[in-house]
């Protein structure tokens, strides 16, 4: 593992990467305070290297770079997959590559090396971690379902309709199954996965998008 800071106590890490398919103790605790911990840090950074944003700007960018997406790829450029411990259903179903566990496992991480080396510490690790990011980053770009959204009202087309066809797996590891449903410009009938609704239906959305495209109807 690749975290850039050397622990005091070795339990605390061992904690950070016990996801709660292994039993407890886990590190669910340590992700509700990391959560927090990560939001202060880059709301911080943001504040100082963008000093003519607004509010809503702000929130954007901050929502752009700790949402679970990002926070599981910044898990994997530590190594974190790797070295979780999780129990043999996810183990099965490869549950060290999954957004949502690395995204978890980095947040309890952060707050694991908080209670280690105190909140500066944690403070400037984060700060070295995301400041790059902080400085760079653009406008967050629209998501599918609003750019399908925005393309049918501008053509005076009916909105679409998202239909909730399958839920399926563990609770632990759901599973959602969306249909985006259009009848104009023609009837398209396009389907998402993902292991939350929305994100099903965002892939739903990709995929009528993609289909209109291919038929020059956007």
């Amino acid at each position: 593992m690749k975290a850039g800071y050397s622990f005091r106590d070795p339990g605390l890490l061992r904690l950070a990467l016990t996801h709660r398919s292994a039993g407890r103790p886990n590190n669910e605790r340590l992700e509700f305070l990391g959560d927090a911990l990560v939001n202060l840090a880059v709301a911080e950074l943001l504040y100082e290297t963008r000093p003519y944003a607004d509010e809503g700007e702000l929130t954007r960018l901050r929502a752009q770079l700790v949402n679970g997406p990002a926070l599981a790829e910044r898990a994997r450029a530590l190594g974190l997959g790797d070295e979780l411990s999780l129990g043999p259903g996810e183990l099965k179903s490869g549950g060290f590559r999954r957004d949502s566990i690395l995204a978890d496992a980095f947040e309890a991480l952060v707050a694991a090396v908080y209670l280690d080396g105190g909140f500066e510490s944690c403070r400037e690790w984060l700060r070295g971690m995301f400041l790059a990011s902080a400085e760079s980053a653009g406008p967050p770009a629209k998501d599918a379902k609003t750019r399908l959204q925005e393309w049918l009202q501008a053509q005076g087309h009916p909105l679409p309709q998202y239909r909730l066809l399958d839920t399926h797996g563990e609770e632990h590891a759901r599973i959602f199954e969306v249909a985006c449903v259009l009848d104009e410009p023609q009837a398209l009938h396009c389907e998402g996965h993902g292991s939350s609704r929305r994100a099903a239906e965002q892939m739903a959305a990709e995929a009528a998008l993609d289909a209109l495209a291919g038929s020059d109807g956007a």
